[in-house]
């Protein structure tokens, strides 16, 4: 798996400039991002991802298994089970490269999880948009990255991803 990753790695760092703009190759220092907290914190993230794919993989179940049973399946709900499991996709590859020091993947993965579960939240309290079923999926979806970010906004993350200083040129 290692030698596959490594052969991808010219790939990963295409999509590392093209996601991480600016700070695209500011990477946290070794010994830090090798430290246990570190490693548990992303481990932990990590767990709760795959619960979140889990729940999307549910709700498509859900919504494919109402479709075949004649039930009308809106068009909301077959977007909403695309973006979540796409979000969760993204998500993980924030992760994997966070863990590994790239600062810009934690600034995203951190966003991230400060603003789709408002979003989310949003979505589900406009009457009728959703069936109740998705609405629970939805709030149990923010809760779990609520608790990401939680994760990622700890003292111990925050010193590990300092924010990187401006250029010169920039200030």
């Amino acid at each position: 798996m290692n030698a596959l990753l490594t052969r991808l790695e010219p790939t990963f760092r295409f999509l590392d400039r093209v996601a991480g703009g600016r700070h695209a190759d500011v990477v946290a220092p070794a010994e830090a991002v090798a430290h246990p907290r570190t490693r548990q914190a992303f481990l932990r993230v990590a767990w709760l991802l795959g619960v979140e794919l889990l729940l999307g993989l549910a709700a498509v179940g859900i919504a494919v298994g109402l479709a075949l049973g004649g039930a009308s399946v809106t068009l909301p709900v077959w977007m909403r089970t695309v973006v979540v499991l796409g979000i969760t996709a993204t998500l993980f590859y924030f992760t994997w490269r966070a863990s590994r020091g790239w600062y810009w993947a934690y600034q995203r993965l951190l966003l991230f999880t400060r603003i789709f579960p408002v979003v989310t939240l949003v979505l589900a309290a406009i009457p009728h948009l959703y069936p109740a079923w998705m609405i629970t999926e939805q709030i149990v979806f923010s809760l779990i990255l609520l608790g990401i970010g939680a994760y990622l906004g700890s003292a111990h993350l925050r010193e590990v991803f300092p924010r990187p200083s401006k250029p010169r040129n920039e200030r």
